[in-house]
């Protein structure tokens, strides 16, 4: 009984690791990293049914996307604060 072994995609694996980098090691770069590596496993999963790994494509997804969400976020908190310090100390 010869059952054929699916891979999983290099690239879901890589957007797992950069996933979690980027909450750990890597704030920044790694999150990006999970970003573009997830959709291309995406693409390389759908079109080569021999390949698994989706669900790790999608967890390096979502880990990506939040903390550059988060990113951004706390950027913005910090000029608006900043700025509007700034702002009230000139009136």
């Amino acid at each position: 009984m010869n059952i054929p072994v699916r891979q999983n995609s290099a690239l879901a694996v890589i957007s797992l690791v950069a996933g979690i980098l980027g909450w750990t090691l890597l704030p920044f770069l790694g999150s990006l990293v999970a970003v573009v590596t997830g959709h291309m496993a995406r693409k390389e999963i759908r079109q080569n049914p021999a390949l698994e790994g989706d669900t790790m494509a999608i967890i390096g997804l979502v880990l990506g996307w939040v903390a550059v969400i988060g990113t951004v976020l706390a950027i913005l908190a910090f000029l608006l604060l900043f700025g509007g310090l700034a702002w009230l100390s000139t009136r």
